[in-house]
Parts: structure tokens; sequence; C-alpha cells
């Protein structure tokens, strides 16, 4: 049963540490989030092998993590060192990190519904069931997102 974990686990890490550092913003942190979720899953993992989906399933996990540390840490990390250091020559750099520091000052339920479905390209299902919300929940948590961040973009185009 071990070796079903660790080929899993091999699998799944660099799209869970993916994940897990535009959520935190923090790439120390996230692998931290990371390895607490695959620690926990390896204790359970008869359980969770079981279920349909064990990629969901440990993607949730990351999530509550994530929620969990927003709450033990401080009100606020910055999204930094999301991209490697050094020159970005396409010229979309400045506005990437625009976006994600706009994405970082939206609430935690926002902000990991925003990166559940413009990061990781789930639907409102699958968001819900990582957030542990409904669907409806899911699309005003988005819904309320974007208006925040179209809000920022007026501002800044008004000036």
């Amino acid at each position: 049963m071990t070796t079903g974990f660790e080929e899993f686990a091999a699998a799944q890490v660099t799209p869970l540490l993916r994940y897990a550092t535009v959520l935190t913003g923090d790439p120390h942190l996230a692998q931290d989030v990371v390895q607490e979720c695959l620690l926990r899953a390896q204790q359970r993992w008869a359980r969770i092998s079981a279920v349909d989906a064990p990629v969901a399933y440990l993607k949730r996990m990351v999530t509550n993590e994530y929620l969990s540390w927003r709450r033990r840490l401080r009100p606020h990390l910055p999204l930094t060192g999301v991209d490697p250091p050094g020159p970005d020559t396409t010229g979309h750099y400045d506005e990437r990190e625009a976006m994600l520091q706009l994405i970082d000052e939206l609430p935690r339920k926002q902000k990991a519904a925003v990166v559940l479905r413009y990061y990781e390209g789930c639907d409102d299902a699958e968001i819900a069931s990582a957030l542990g919300c409904s669907q409806v929940t899911v699309r005003s948590h988005i819904s309320r997102a974007l208006a925040t961040l179209r809000a920022h973009e007026r501002v800044k185009e008004a000036l």
C-alpha cells in the first residue's frame, strides 16, 4: 500500500506545489502546506485511495490547510516568488505581478475560488467540493472577486 502512495505522491507533488504556491503566494509556505497534507494522506492512504478522485481529495486537503494556516499566521501574506527571478522579455510580467498582488488582497475564500477556477481550471462543482460549499456560493465568491478586481482596474485606469 505504501508503494501505491509513493507513486501517487511522486506524480502529484509538482501540481500540488504549483497550486499551493499560487494559493499561498509563498513557495516556502506552499512546501510546508503540501508536505503536511502528504504526511496526513500517507497515514490515511487506505481510505483516500478508495475514493473516486484521490487527486481532488488531496487538493481539498491543500486548500483546507492553506485556509487554516492563514488563520494561524498573520492576516496578509504577500504574493512573491511565484515567477522565477530574471528579466521577462514578454512584457506580461508586470501585468501578471500586478494581478497576483490584487488577487492576494482578496478575502481568502474568494482568493481560493479564483485560484481554483483560473489557475487550476476547475469547474463550479470541483471548487465547491474543494471549499466545502455550494456551487451557488462558488459563483458568488468568484463574482465578488471579479468585481473587486475590475474596480481596482478602473481606479488604475482613472489615474
